[in-house]
C-alpha cells in the first residue's frame, strides 16, 4: 500500500461500515466513506475519514472518488439488509443491492481497483444444509435478500476470472454488540437486529420485544443464530484487505462463532445481565427465516489466521446495552 493510496468503505455510515471506518483509521489509512445516509447516521464515521454523501450506482461519482483519492481497495458494505422487507419489496432489493453492485464492481474494474471485500451473508445456504455450515454447503437462498447478496457473489467471481480483479466475500452470520471505546453502534432506524431490539426493551425504548416464530425445529421451538460481536467481524475484514495487499487469491470466508443461540436463550441473557425480566410477545414467524445457521469458521481461521476476541454472548449483550444507553441519551 502506498502511503497517498485510500480504501473506499461504501455503507461506512451504517452499523457494520462505521466499526470499519475507525478500525482503519486507527491503523493509519486513508479513508474515503460513501454512503447515502437513507440508514446510516453521519456522526459515527470516523472523524478520520472523508465522508461523501452519495449512492454506491452512482458510477461517475465513484469514478470521481476512485480518481480523486487513489483507491487501491474497496470494502462494500452499502445496500438493504431486512428480510421480510425485502420479501416484500423484491424488486428494491435487486434495484440497491445487485444492480448497484454491478455498477460498483464496474466502475472498479474500469478505474484499475484491484481488491474488493464484499459484505455477504449466511442467509445464502440452503436451510436443509447440515449446521454447521461450511462455505461449500449447498447455496439455496429463500428471500430476495439472500438471493441479491448471492449474485453479488457470482459476478464477483465471474469478474475475477476474466480480469486481474481480486475480492474477498466474507459471509456474516448474525452480528450484535458495539465497539468497545463506545464510538459507534447499532443506530439504524427501526432496526430488526435482535440483541438491539432486546437492549431498547431492556431499557424501555420500545414497550416489549417480540419474539417472531415459537415453533421451529429446534431445542426451545425459536430460531437459532451465530451471534458475532461486530469487532470480532470487523478484524475479519482487516485480515482479508491484508491478504489481498499480499497477492491472495480471491475466496469466501463464513464469519460466526460456531455455536447456535436461540432467541430465548438471548432473552434469558439479557435478563440476566439486567437483573430484570423482559416484557416479551409471541408472534408469527418471519418470511424468510430458517430455523438455524450456525458458522463453521475453520476456514477463516486457518487461512487468515482470525482469531475471535469476544467470543461470548455476555460480552455482546453487555457492550449492545452499553451503546443503548448511551444512543439513546
Amino acid at each position: 500500500m502506498s502511503i497517498n493510496t485510500s480504501v473506499l468503505v461504501t455503507g461506512g455510515a451504517g452499523y457494520i461500515g462505521s466499526h470499519m471506518s475507525f478500525a482503519l483509521t486507527d491503523k493509519g489509512e486513508r479513508v474515503v466513506v460513501l454512503d447515502d445516509l437513507s440508514t446510516g447516521v453521519r456522526a459515527q464515521v470516523s472523524t478520520g475519514a472523508t465522508f461523501i454523501e452519495g449512492k454506491v450506482g452512482d458510477a461517475a461519482l465513484v469514478r470521481r472518488i476512485i480518481r480523486d483519492y487513489q483507491v487501491e481497495s474497496v470494502i462494500h458494505f452499502a445496500g438493504s439488509i431486512v428480510v421480510p422487507e425485502s420479501v416484500a419489496e423484491p424488486l428494491r432489493y435487486y434495484a440497491n443491492n445487485t444492480l448497484a453492485s454491478h455498477a460498483l464492481i464496474e466502475t472498479c474494474v474500469q478505474e484499475g481497483v484491484r481488491h474488493f471485500i464484499f459484505s455477504s451473508t449466511a442467509a445464502v445456504y440452503s436451510a436443509d444444509a447440515a449446521q454447521p455450515l461450511s462455505e461449500t454447503a449447498p447455496k439455496l437462498p429463500i428471500s430476495p435478500y439472500a438471493r441479491s447478496k448471492l449474485m453479488t457473489e457470482w459476478m464477483l467471481e465471474d469478474t475475477a476470472r476474466a480480469s486481474e480483479f481480486k475480492y474477498i466475500a466474507l459471509r456474516y452470520f448474525n452480528v450484535a454488540g458495539a465497539d468497545p471505546k463506545g464510538r459507534t453502534g447499532q443506530s439504524t432506524p427501526r432496526a430488526t437486529h435482535l440483541i438491539k431490539r432486546a437492549a431498547q426493551a431492556a431499557l424501555g425504548r420500545i414497550p416489549y420485544l417480540e419474539i417472531l416464530g415459537t415453533d421451529y425445529p429446534t431445542r426451545d421451538g425459536t430460531g437459532v443464530r451465530d451471534y458475532i460481536h461486530v469487532s470480532d467481524l470487523i478484524d475479519a475484514h482487516v485480515l482479508a484487505l491484508e491478504a489481498l495487499r499480499a497477492g491472495g487469491d480471491s475466496d469466501c470466508f463464513n464469519c460466526g462463532y460456531g455455536r447456535g443461540t436461540s432467541v430465548r436463550e438471548v432473552v434469558g441473557e439479557m435478563e440476566r445481565i439486567t437483573g430484570r425480566p423482559l416484557p416479551v410477545r409471541e408472534g408469527p414467524r418471519r418470511p424468510g427465516d430458517p430455523p438455524m445457521l450456525v458458522a463453521d469458521s475453520t476456514k477463516l481461521q486457518n487461512r487468515l489466521g482470525w482469531r475471535p476476541r469476544h467470543d461470548d454472548l455476555a460480552d455482546i449483550v453487555r457492550s449492545a446495552l452499553a451503546w443503548e444507553r448511551r444512543f439513546n441519551t
